[in-house]
C-alpha cells in the first residue's frame, strides 16, 4: 500500500521505531538514521526490543553534529516522503533539522515528532517514561487491585498507543498531500494518545462522578468477571448480552442463575459465590473446551508463551511467526507479511546502498 514511499526514522527505543515498523509493513522503505553508537536499544539489555521494532528496515550511521554527515542527511531528506524523530523539543532545531529547516529542502515532506508531552506546554521538556504517562492520563487509576492500589503494568501502553497515533496521523497527512501537494508537521504526544483513550471515562465522570468508567465493565457484575479455575488459572467471562448469559447458564445446567445476569460480583451475593465455585470445579483446559462449544464470550487468560504459540498457528490467523530462533510479530493481518519481513539491520549496514540509490532516484 505504501510501496515507493521513503521514510527516514531518527527515533530510538519503541514509539518511533514501532510506528516506522508499521509503515514498513505497509510497504514503505524505512531507513534508520542512527548515531555512531546506534539506536539506544542496540544494547545487550534492550536487544530484544530493538529486534522486535526494527525488522524490515535499513540502517545508515551518521553523526548529525558533523557537517559532512549532516549534508548526507539533507540529501536524503530531499528524496524522503516521511521523517520521524523522537528527540526532546528543540534538539532537531539545534541540529538545523527542525521542520522549518527541512521543509526548505523538501516542502512535501511529512515530518512527525514523537515526544512524551508534545512540543509546547509546561511539561514539554520533562523526562518521563511509560508509567508516568499512564499515571497522569488516569489510565493507571483504572488498573487497581482489590485494596485500591494501582497495579504496576508490564506493558508499555503509552509507547504502543503513541505509535498507533503517529502512524494514523502520518497516513492522514499522506492522504492530504495527495489532494493539496503540501507536506505537514505532526506533533505527537504519548500522553495525548492515552488521554484520548480515556474518552469514555472522562465523559462518564463528568456527568455522573463515577471514577471507573462503565461500572458493569469494571468487575462489578457476575456476567463480566475474571474467574479462577481448578488449577489456579483464570478465565474471562463477558456475557453482557442476555443471550450469552443464557447460553452459559443453560450449558452449565444452572438455569436458576438466569435472573441474576446483572447481579453484583461480591461475596454478599450467594449466586456469585456459587459461580466462583463452579469455575473452580474445572481446569483451564476444560473451560477452554467448554468455551469452544458454548457461545457465551468465555476465553482463557493466556500467559505470554501461550499466546505466542496460539497465534503462531495458521488456524488462528498467524499473527506470530516462529522459525528456529527467529520470531516476528505482525503489525496487521496479512497472509504474506512474514514472507516480506527481513531481520533488523546491523548498524550502518546499508550506507552505500542508501546513499547511491537515494541520490539517483
Amino acid at each position: 500500500m505504501l510501496d515507493g514511499m521513503k521514510v527516514l526514522d531518527f527515533s530510538h527505543y519503541i514509539p518511533g521505531p514501532f510506528a516506522s515498523l508499521r509503515l514498513a509493513d505497509f510497504g514503505a522503505e524505512v531507513v534508520k538514521v542512527e548515531p555512531p553508537n546506534g539506536d539506544l536499544a542496540r544494547s545487550e539489555e534492550f536487544n530484544n526490543i530493538f529486534q522486535a521494532n526494527n525488522a524490515n528496515k535499513k540502517s545508515i550511521s551518521l553523526n548529525l553534529k558533523d557537517q559532512h554527515d549532516l549534508e548526507i542527511v539533507k540529501q536524503l531528506i530531499r528524496k524522503a516522503d516521511i521523517l520521524i524523530e523522537g528527540f526532546r523539543p528543540g534538539v532537531m532545531k539545534r541540529l538545523g533539522l527542525a521542520y522549518d529547516d527541512v521543509k526548505k529542502i523538501n516542502e512535501k515532506i511529512i515530518y512527525c515528532s514523537i515526544t512524551g508531552y508534545g512540543q509546547q506546554g509546561e511539561l514539554a521538556l520533562l523526562g518521563s517514561h511509560d508509567i508516568n504517562y499512564m499515571s497522569l492520563s488516569g489510565v493507571l487509576s483504572q488498573l487497581k487491585d482489590k485494596s485500591g492500589k494501582p497495579i504496576h503494568p508490564s506493558i508499555t501502553l503509552a509507547d504502543m498507543v503513541g505509535s498507533f497515533v503517529a502512524t494514523e496521523q502520518i497516513l492522514a497527512a499522506l492522504y492530504a498531500r495527495e489532494r493539496t501537494g503540501k507536506g505537514m508537521y505532526i506533533d505527537v504526544s504519548l500522553l495525548d494518545g492515552l488521554l484520548s483513550m480515556m474518552n469514555n471515562h472522562f465523559m462518564i465522570e463528568h456527568d455522573s462522578g463515577l471514577q471507573r468508567g462503565m461500572e458493569q465493565l469494571a468487575g462489578t457484575i457476575v456476567s463480566y468477571y475474571i474467574y479462577e479455575t481448578k488449577d489456579g488459572r483464570f478465565v474471562s467471562l463477558a456475557a453482557l448480552e442476555r443471550k450469552f448469559w443464557e447460553h452459559f447458564c443453560i450449558a452449565s445446567q444452572k438455569q436458576e442463575w438466569l435472573d441474576f445476569h446483572q447481579s453484583p460480583a461480591n461475596e454478599s451475593n450467594p449466586v456469585f459465590v456459587e459461580i466462583c465455585q463452579w469455575f473452580k470445579s474445572k481446569t483451564l483446559s476444560e473451560w477452554i473446551e467448554f468455551s469452544r462449544k458454548v457461545d457465551c464470550c468465555l476465553t482463557p487468560v493466556l500467559e505470554v508463551h501461550e499466546a505466542k504459540e496460539w497465534f503462531s498457528k495458521e488456524h488462528s490467523r498467524k499473527m506470530v511467526d516462529i522459525h528456529d530462533d527467529r520470531i516476528h510479530i505482525a503489525t496487521r493481518y496479512d497472509c504474506q507479511i512474514f514472507h516480506k519481513r527481513a531481520q533488523a539491520p546491523k548498524l550502518d549496514e546499508h550506507r552505500e546502498e542508501i546513499i547511491k540509490r537515494w541520490r539517483n532516484s
